[in-house]
C-alpha cells in the first residue's frame, strides 16, 4: 500500500530522478529501503543533527562548554551519516577526498576534533566557536564543490 501525503515520492510515478545521490548502493541497502525511504532517513538524519547543533549552541550561551562541544559534534557526524542513506559511506569518502575537495574536507573533519580539543583540553569557548566558525566555513567551502561554478561565483561576490 502506497504511503499517503504531500511528500509521496514513490507516488509520483517514478519521478524521482535517478541522479548520482541515488546510484548504487547506499549504506543501509540491508534494509531494503526504496529511494522515498532512503530520501526520508537523510532529511531525518539532517534534522537530528541540526536541532542537537542547536540545542548545543543553547547551552554553549548557558556557559556548559563540554555539553555544547558533544551536543555539536555529535549533531554534525549524524548529519554526515544522513548521506549514507543517499550514496553510502564509501562513496561519500571517494567524493571528499577528490582533488576539488581534499582541502575543505580536511579542515572539515580536522575542525570537528579541534572543537573537542578547544572544550576539553584547552577550556576555551572563544577558541571553540572559532573552530565552529572553521567547520561552517569549510563544510560550506565543500558544498559549494558540487556545484558548477559556486565557488568562482563566491570569490566574485566577495571580491576575490
Amino acid at each position: 500500500m502506497a504511503n499517503k501525503g504531500w511528500f509521496n515520492l514513490e507516488a509520483a510515478g517514478g519521478a524521482i530522478p535517478e541522479t548520482a545521490f541515488f546510484e548504487g548502493d547506499s549504506a543501509f541497502h540491508f534494509l531494503g529501503l526504496s529511494r522515498t525511504q532512503r530520501l526520508y532517513g537523510f532529511i531525518g538524519c539532517l534534522a537530528v543533527g541540526f536541532v542537537l547543533s542547536l540545542l548545543g549552541s543553547i547551552v554553549l550561551f548557558l556557559g556548559q562548554l563540554a555539553s555544547f562541544a558533544v551536543l555539536y559534534v555529535i549533531g554534525t557526524i549524524v548529519s554526515l551519516v544522513g548521506t549514507g542513506f543517499l550514496i553510502g559511506f564509501f562513496k561519500q569518502l571517494k567524493l571528499m577526498f577528490k582533488p576539488v575537495r581534499v582541502v575543505a574536507s580536511i579542515v572539515f573533519l580536522a575542525s570537528i576534533g579541534l572543537v573537542f580539543v578547544a572544550a576539553f583540553v584547552l577550556g576555551n569557548e572563544i577558541l571553540c566557536l572559532v573552530f565552529v566558525i572553521i567547520e561552517f566555513l569549510a563544510y560550506t567551502w565543500y558544498t559549494l564543490s558540487y556545484i558548477p561554478y559556486a565557488r568562482s561565483a563566491v570569490l566574485k561576490t566577495i571580491g576575490l
